[in-house]
């Protein structure tokens, strides 16, 4: 991905598949620490059937990195480039699925601030969102220091007005913008 790289790997505790993001260094040396142990706990927080957990963070040799199940499936970015544009029915229910996600987020007072087909994963006949707690922390990044390397706050294409403008006060708005963008993409292939 543009922020971090992906591996997959078991959790011998749970015996199970899990994907270990690894943030790119540039990025991880524009975070705080302490910040983003603090916002990925509150990611860590959000139970919902429609966002994918976080198992855990932390940092091991300067590097940090988080822990999330591997999901059997597909992102809504690999579909779109295969299909380009997606049946009424497909749409509604991928737009649905998001929206409740991001609702009971919103509930809690936590944005996701990237919201975008990469982060959004289908499977098992449901839209999952990814991601919540790594766009948390680049959101509390260091601005100054994302900028000297080069490193966009957010996905250009599906950034509100708000994010543009690096606007400290952003609300659940910013997202359903994003979501509006991935719903007429969704519709129209473009």
């Amino acid at each position: 991905g543009g922020m971090a790289t992906v591996y997959l790997a078991r959790d011998i505790q749970r015996g199970e598949p899990v994907a270990i993001k690894v943030m790119h260094p540039e990025l991880a040396s524009a975070l705080d620490g302490k910040r983003f142990v603090r916002e990925m706990g509150i990611a860590a927080s959000l139970a919902h059937p429609l966002i994918v957990p976080l198992y855990d963070s932390g940092s091991a040799g300067g590097m940090r990195y988080y822990i999330m199940p591997y999901v059997e499936g597909e992102s809504l970015y690999a579909r779109l480039q295969r299909e380009r544009r997606l049946s009424l029915q497909d749409t509604l229910q991928i737009a649905r699925d998001v929206a409740a996600g991001l609702g009971y987020a919103h509930s809690r007072g936590v944005l996701h601030r990237d919201v975008k087909p990469e982060n959004i994963l289908l499977a098992g006949g449901h839209a999952l969102i990814a991601d919540f707690g790594l766009a948390r922390a680049i959101g509390a990044a260091d601005y100054q220091k994302l900028t000297e390397t080069g490193v966009i706050v957010g996905t250009v294409y599906y950034m509100s007005p708000e994010q543009l403008r690096e606007d400290r006060d952003l609300d659940q708005r910013a997202d359903i913008y994003s979501l509006g963008c991935i719903l007429y993409e969704m519709l129209t292939g473009g």
